[in-house]
């Protein structure tokens, strides 16, 4: 019983990484970026399998060295159908290594790898292999010059920056890339992103950089990203976190979830507990949240300590709880349904929860035989 969101997304160009769009009528995506050794293949394979577990639709891999890039090849054979990004800085000959590799994306800024040949052997590598880009300017590392001229980091300066790296990919004619402007601060992330929207019509990649542990930095994400989200500005995003790359994606998902942009399992609507509960909501909630955690169907889910709020939520919901003693109310689709002993509520909201996926996914399955 979602609603849908009322907000007009900025109208972009639409760019290809790997078996994923970014931009124009694409689902907003959600990226993360392992934080494992590359040429720990074996770490940096079950980084990425857990990241995908957890919902994310592009994950990035630092290729710092020619070692990490004979890595990143053999990571790509082992995670074939993800879409990858490779995360390299200053040389291009990383870059050359990873696209003979199979890499999907180049997070590089043409400007910091030297000569024109060299920016024009990359581009033309990418252009003969499909491979889109995407520029990164970052706050805390703008070029000297501009760092002279406005003194400190400002909106305008990460503007100008990545219009620099922009300027050079189209002189070349090469128009698959987005572009990122971010800060570790809410307002400078806003400003740049809000001025940048209005310059490029190239996707847009979101992000808080360097935000902080989770919860502060889920915080901060959530506050800037969906200032950003709000206007219609952002095609993909990352919510960069001292935390596990996985817990990036959930929040990430949350983000847009909390707007009605995308949904990436259940919703759950539940009550801060008080006084009044007629069950422990919190260790309900810890549970349910665990164990529903590799749902992807998207539904809401309520969940309400006791008889004041409940009925109304309950009602709002694919389905709803009443809290009540010995047995509480449950709701399907907004209608009064059965009791169901609250001492369970854990094993018999899980249950339900798991029905409907098993019934969604017969349905589907019927649409697709008979298509």
């Amino acid at each position: 019983m979602s609603h849908p969101s009322p907000i007009q997304r900025r109208v972009t160009r639409k760019i290809r990484v790997g078996s994923v769009y970014v931009g124009g009528d694409a689902p907003i995506t959600v990226q993360t970026m392992t934080n494992t050794d590359t040429c720990d293949v074996e770490a940096t394979v079950a980084q990425i399998q857990r990241c995908v577990n957890a919902g994310a639709d592009i994950v990035r891999v630092s290729v710092p060295s020619m070692d990490a890039a004979e890595a990143f090849g053999v990571i790509r054979q082992r995670v074939p159908g993800v879409p990858l990004v490779a995360d390299i800085h200053f040389d291009h000959r990383i870059a050359l290594a990873v696209a003979e590799k199979g890499v999907d994306c180049l997070r590089i800024n043409p400007g910091n790898i030297g000569s024109d040949d060299k920016v024009r052997e990359v581009v033309d590598c990418a252009r003969h292999h499909g491979i889109s880009m995407r520029i990164g300017v970052n706050a805390g590392s703008l070029e000297k010059d501009i760092q002279k001229k406005y003194r400190e980091p400002t909106g305008e300066a990460l503007l100008e920056s990545a219009m620099r790296h922009i300027d050079i990919l189209d002189r070349l004619n090469f128009h698959e890339f987005k572009v990122s402007v971010k800060a570790s601060n809410v307002f400078l992330t806003l400003d740049a992103y809000r001025l940048l929207s209005k310059q490029i019509d190239n996707p847009l990649h979101l992000g808080v950089t360097e935000a902080g542990v989770f919860r502060s930095g889920t915080v901060k994400s959530a506050i800037a990203l969906g200032g950003l989200l709000l206007d219609g500005i952002g095609d993909t995003l990352r919510v960069s976190l001292a935390a596990e790359p996985e817990e990036e994606v959930k929040v990430g998902f949350d983000i847009l979830k909390s707007l009605g942009i995308r949904s990436n399992g259940i919703n759950f609507i539940a009550c801060p507990s008080c006084s009044r509960q007629e069950f422990d909501v919190i260790r309900v909630m810890q549970a349910l949240e665990a164990r529903l955690e590799d749902v992807r169907l998207p539904m809401d889910v309520s969940v309400i300590g006791c008889k004041v709020n409940g009925p109304g939520e309950a009602k709002e919901a694919d389905i709803g709880v009443v809290g009540a003693s010995p047995k509480s109310l449950v709701y399907r689709h907004g209608e009064k349904s059965h009791l169901i002993p609250t001492a369970t509520l854990v094993d018999e909201i899980e249950k339900m929860v798991r029905e409907r996926v098993a019934e969604e996914t017969a349905r589907q399955s019927r649409i697709i035989v008979k298509g």
